[in-house]
């Protein structure tokens, strides 16, 4: 049976058994030059047997002279690898390693919580895993992310434009040397500081598909979640969230909008009653974990305020040095110990040399953040038809909730589902609301700031729905 190949508007038909011989007419044509690599992953240290699905992981060079070698871990769909979506994740940071959000996040396997002494950690399957849905492509990404690596240190200058160019070469390599999933939907999805670039990456797809590139993408849409999009909605939201939550006072959140006159960061041109203001509400949150408000501040060093909310808008994590057994951060020093064990780096074919220790977030990246805002281009994309899903958890402070249903009204789109709650086990896991523009929103009810970490059932309840052209 012929499939379609997406290539703009018309379509062309290509049958299954001559994709192989696509594949070596662009490769002889000079479309593009396979500098891709992966492996089957059978066995991985910390899981007892072989894995039950199919984990795959490699480069991909990409950049000027291929000197850039993006590391990708690739989990098929346990459902139907043939029909299912291909969903390419982007951790945010920038600089957290794709391991996050394939061990915290939608990956099949979670670390087992426990203590350790010294031995390699365990691991236990995520019942709740978005690969029982869609194919997942989850990549190491920019250049020195996690065990991506380049071949000199000029390469390793890059920022958000440049990290969007590579991606977008990453994915049609991919599919170059995985032409069974060329036809297959295609989605981007990720959060935090993915909300810079995901959006962008999308638009790049698109205007790369108009212009000839091959192999072409069958683009469909993204999800993003908790995403920065822009600062003025971003960067003002924690205050009334803030109040919302009943963590300020009426009075001082009355005085913050007088005398900052609802611009909430600290600036030169603050005057001196919004400085105190600000000053008096950092000290009011300064206890709280922000990236969940609800769970403890335990053994674990979090953005100070002033980066946190405009100054410097990385929302990288620094690691806890000693947390105790039962806080979240302790499941985060878990991959320390696993990924920079020399057992782990053989099966995971991690070339020798390429990095040092392991970091689950680069801190010291050479990146230049020179996106402000993508309010345009997510206007873009729905002028193009392009399906997305942006849902927030409701307990992060850190990109509020509220902030993000705000950017999204000012974009100006009917509304086709009003306000309602979404169910999951007969209870409310959160609310949503679904626009002309085939955006829909979705609060996660108790979530944070990595909705899915918090509330993994619900989360994949709510990503099986919407991948399935399914209301919530």
């Amino acid at each position: 049976m012929a499939v379609s190949y997406y290539v703009g508007m018309p379509c062309v038909l290509v049958s299954p058994r001559l994709r192989p011989l696509v594949v070596a007419f662009l490769l002889l044509q000079g479309y593009v030059r396979l500098s891709c690599c992966g492996s089957r992953v059978e066995f991985l240290p910390g899981f007892e047997g072989p894995l039950p699905f199919h984990l795959e992981t490699g480069y991909v060079a990409v950049g000027e002279s291929e000197a850039i070698q993006l590391f990708y871990y690739f989990v098929e769909s346990e459902r139907n690898p043939k029909e299912d979506a291909l969903f390419l994740w982007l951790t945010g940071g920038p600089g957290c390693s794709a391991l996050s959000g394939l061990i915290y996040e939608i990956g099949p396997l979670n670390f087992k919580i426990k203590a350790y002494d010294r031995s390699l950690p365990e691991f236990v399957l995520n019942p709740y895993s978005w690969t029982k849905a869609s194919s997942i492509i989850f990549v190491d990404s920019p250049v020195g992310t996690g065990f991506s690596y380049a071949e000199n240190l000029f390469a390793y200058e890059t920022g958000d434009f440049r990290q969007v160019q590579h991606l977008h070469q990453f994915l049609r390599k991919f599919l170059i040397s995985h032409p069974e999933f060329i036809s297959n939907p295609i989605y981007i999805g990720g959060d935090s500081y993915s909300g810079l670039t995901v959006p962008i990456l999308v638009q790049e797809i698109m205007d790369g598909n108009d212009d000839g590139k091959s192999p072409a993408i069958n683009i469909q849409g993204y999800v993003l979640g908790n995403p920065i999009t822009d600062p003025r909605f971003d960067q003002n939201a924690p205050v009334p969230f803030a109040h919302g939550m009943g963590l300020i006072s009426d009075e001082l959140y009355e005085s913050l909008k007088r005398t900052c006159r609802e611009h909430y960061q600290f600036s030169e041109l603050s005057d001196v009653e919004c400085t105190n203001d600000l000053t008096a509400f950092y000290q009011c949150i300064s206890g709280l974990q922000t990236a969940h408000i609800l769970e403890p501040l335990c053994g674990f060093a979090s953005p100070k305020p002033g980066e946190m909310f405009g100054v410097r808008r990385s929302l990288l994590v620094h690691e806890p040095t000693a947390p105790e057994l039962g806080c979240r951060t302790y499941g985060y020093t878990l991959s320390y110990s696993w990924s920079n064990n020399d057992n782990v780096r053989m099966a995971l074919r991690i070339r020798k040399g390429s990095i040092g220790d392991w970091q689950r977030c680069n801190s010291g990246l050479r990146y230049k953040s020179d996106i402000s805002s993508t309010l345009q281009y997510h206007a873009k994309l729905s002028a193009k038809g392009c399906r997305s899903l942006i849902y927030s958890g409701d307990h992060d402070m850190v990109i509020p909730y509220i902030g993000t249903q705000a950017w999204i009204r000012s974009l100006n789109h009917s509304i086709v589902d009003d306000w309602r709650p979404w169910m999951v086990q007969g209870q409310v896991a959160g609310y949503t609301r679904t626009y002309s523009n085939g955006m829909t929103f979705a609060t996660v009810k108790g979530g944070g700031h990595t909705a899915p970490e918090y509330k993994p059932e619900e989360c994949f309840a709510m990503f099986e729905r919407w991948i399935s052209q399914e209301t919530l």
